[in-house]
């Protein structure tokens, strides 16, 4: 889901973004105050695989193959499978809230309704849902570099990343590379449909 882009004028929005690949979307995130280790390799993998995993969906309209009948019936049980598995790995744990942002390889604007406690130096722990069909987390480090109260009643909270490995940094890249162009794809498609 393609939010509508919200333009903000900062320094941390300069640095995280400036000369590079941004998407704007909606996903399940939190970030978590608080220095800790993180195992960036499960995060690596998951990503890895989302990209295998979207590579046979199709879901690039650009890339997009017509699915016969059964293996339709198949993905739709397998999404329900994976989806019911991630509920219940998760279920004891607190559900991500579902937030705007901008994502790039340097970090994260959160648009939030309310205002995080966080003071620029905080570090911490991105805990991100990296597709909404698949109910799994990548955690990356992480820390504030600011947070200002926005327009229309947003707070933006800018997040950079430290520290990733090369792995890590490889397969976000790629998926945002993915994002970035199926976005593209979808507004194409949406603007050849007002015109017709």
């Amino acid at each position: 889901m393609a939010p509508s882009i919200v333009l903000v004028e900062h320094p941390a929005e300069h640095t995280l973004f400036d000369g590079a690949l941004t998407c704007d979307v909606v996903l399940p995130v939190r970030f978590d105050a608080g220095p800790r280790a993180v195992m960036q390799a499960p995060s690596e993998a998951l990503l890895k695989g989302l990209a295998v995993a979207e590579d046979v969906r199709g879901d690039d309209p650009d890339e997009r193959k017509e699915a016969t009948p059964t293996q339709q019936r198949i993905e739709a049980k397998l999404d329900l499978v994976l989806s019911l598995l991630g509920r219940l790995a998760r279920r004891h744990e607190e559900v991500l809230p579902v937030t705007a942002l901008r994502w790039s390889h340097r970090g994260l604007r959160l648009d939030a309704l309310a205002p995080a406690p966080h003071a620029a130096g905080t570090r911490g722990v991105v805990i991100l849902q990296p597709a909404t069909w698949l109910s799994d987390q990548v955690e990356l480090p992480a820390t504030v570099l600011d947070q200002v109260q926005g327009t229309h009643g947003l707070h933006h909270l800018w997040l950079k990343f430290e520290a990733l490995n090369p792995g890590l940094a490889e397969a976000m890249d790629r998926h945002l590379f993915r994002l970035h162009r199926r976005q593209i794809a979808e507004a194409r498609q949406q603007q050849h449909t007002t015109r017709t």
